[in-house]
């Protein structure tokens, strides 16, 4: 260990700990490891909510995709890819997937179901992949081939790289998100290590990209014409945007990121935009002081249209968009890793007017949301013995 070495790996223990300290994992509990079947009530505004546990036995899952028969595809991060029933029965895992970086935050993040799933079979899964010297956010594609609870991946081809490689475990992003003209977006994290070059359109840190779905570059991206800059760029200066959804009416994406110590924000990424980070932020550093000159606005780049603090480190995002219940219609759920619940924004357009926190009181990581083809939403739990739970509203 060189000169240089020891104080990377002194701040590298010290982020890690100061992370563990401000997101401490929910000590297990009678009520928070409820047995599949289980349901439980919460209070809301619009009646009582009801949650469900489909199954459990899920090691860290981190992402859920509906296939169109109703069965579920689930990543866990230690490297599976696992496939359930709608009642929640898993199979054993998915053979056919790349060797994983699964320590830290990396792993086998996201997975989504291409728009042509139905005749294509192809399924889009974003992970940390080891590469020498460190590793990055990968984007890759397969055919899928199930048989019963079970299947494969065949003709897996990576699509798209982060670039550079980092010796890192922190800060992937790694969202998917289909667009309504035949692209999609994938979001990417500063690594933690590298929160400067989030600024620096010559790479992929701290980035959102958008890609043919080949993993081609899009003709009309907004740093086409860039000297230096990269051309899978659509927007610049973010941190970690772990969740992240199309707006079921406009089309756009938006997404949520983790703030440093407060800040956590929600932002709907328009091409060719600035979102800040780290120039500003709302938050601080994990030690109190302050980030960069700490500001929270400068002048060319963009304010958040909500933003948490204290921080309640969000996860996965999903716009309610079905007629059963209509009370939740229009609204925008995000989940929260640090305190467990779900939070139900309420929009006007790009600017949130309200936020009711749901399920306070479970106690449960919550990594994913997703709208169920039911109506109902769906969460996963990120947790060792980690959960789908199913929540529906008594009253529609």
């Amino acid at each position: 260990m060189n000169h240089r070495t020891k104080p990377l790996l002194l701040t590298a223990l010290l982020c890690g700990l100061a992370y563990l300290l401000l997101h401490p994992p929910f000590q297990p509990i009678a009520e928070a490891q409820a047995a599949a079947g289980t349901v439980r009530s919460f209070a809301s505004q619009h009646g009582p909510v009801q949650v469900e546990t489909l199954t459990r036995g899920l090691e860290n899952p981190w992402s859920l995709a509906f296939l169109p028969d109703g069965r579920m595809l689930v990543t866990e991060r230690p490297g599976r890819l696992r496939l359930a029933t709608a009642s929640g029965r898993l199979g054993v895992p998915i053979k056919g997937l790349p060797a994983v970086r699964a320590e830290g935050q990396g792993g086998l993040l996201d997975v989504a179901i291409a728009p042509d799933y139905a005749q294509s079979s192809t399924v889009y899964f974003c992970y940390a992949e080891p590469r020498q010297g460190g590793n990055g956010t990968t984007l890759a594609r397969a055919k899928l081939a199930l048989t019963g609870e079970t299947g494969s991946l065949q003709a897996v081809q990576v699509i798209f790289r982060q670039t550079p490689t980092v010796d890192s475990t922190h800060h992937y992003g790694c969202r998917i998100v289909f667009a309504n003209d035949g692209t999609l977006w994938l979001t990417m994290g500063d690594r933690g290590s590298q929160r400067e070059q989030a600024q620096n359109p010559a790479n992929h840190i701290g980035k959102v990209v958008r890609l043919n779905r080949d993993g081609s570059v899009p003709t009309d991206n907004p740093y086409l014409s860039t000297q230096g800059a990269q051309p899978e760029l659509w927007s610049i200066g973010h941190r970690n945007a772990q969740g992240a959804a199309r707006h079921p009416t406009t089309g756009a994406l938006w997404l949520t990121e983790h703030g440093p110590k407060g800040g956590d924000e929600v932002n709907a990424p328009k091409p060719g935009r600035n979102y800040g980070w780290p120039v500003i932020t709302y938050g601080v550093n994990y030690s109190g002081s302050k980030v960069g000159d700490g500001l929270t606005e400068k002048q060319g780049l963009e304010q958040p249209l909500w933003q948490w603090t204290p921080s309640i480190a969000p996860s996965g995002l999903a716009f309610y968009d079905h007629s059963r219940f209509a009370a939740w219609r229009g609204s925008l759920f995000a989940g929260s890793l640090k305190f467990g619940f779900v939070s139900r924004l309420t929009l006007d357009g790009e600017k949130v007017l309200a936020e009711e926190r749901l399920l306070e009181g479970l106690n449960q990581r919550i990594r994913d949301v997703r709208q169920g083809p039911d109506g109902a939403l769906y969460l996963l739990t990120d947790d060792s013995d980690g959960a789908i739970l199913r929540v529906t509203l008594a009253t529609p």
